[in-house]
C-alpha cells in the first residue's frame, strides 16, 4: 500500500510538466480511498516541478533493488 512520504515511479510520460516515466516523487498526501494521491515531484536543488493529483496506475512504490537515475529536466 502506498502510504504518505513514500517515494513512488512514474509509469508514464506527463509531458506538460516535463516529467518522464521512471520519475521519481514522494508522497504527499494519500485520499482516504486510496484511489488517488498527491504527489511532489522536485529537483535535486529542491525546486517543485509539479504536485500532481494521480491514481495507482500512474504509480508504484519505489522498490529496494531500484537505482536512481539523475537526469536535466527539459524546460517546459
Amino acid at each position: 500500500m502506498i502510504r504518505e512520504l513514500n517515494l513512488v515511479v512514474l509509469t508514464r510520460d506527463i509531458v506538460e510538466h516535463g516529467l518522464e516515466q521512471g520519475d521519481v516523487g514522494t508522497v504527499v498526501h494519500c485520499y482516504r480511498d486510496h484511489s488517488a494521491h498527491e504527489v511532489e515531484f522536485v529537483t535535486a536543488e529542491g525546486e517543485t516541478i509539479a504536485v500532481l493529483t494521480l491514481t495507482s496506475t500512474d504509480i508504484y512504490p519505489m522498490q529496494g533493488k531500484q537505482i536512481l537515475h539523475a537526469r536535466e529536466i527539459a524546460p517546459i
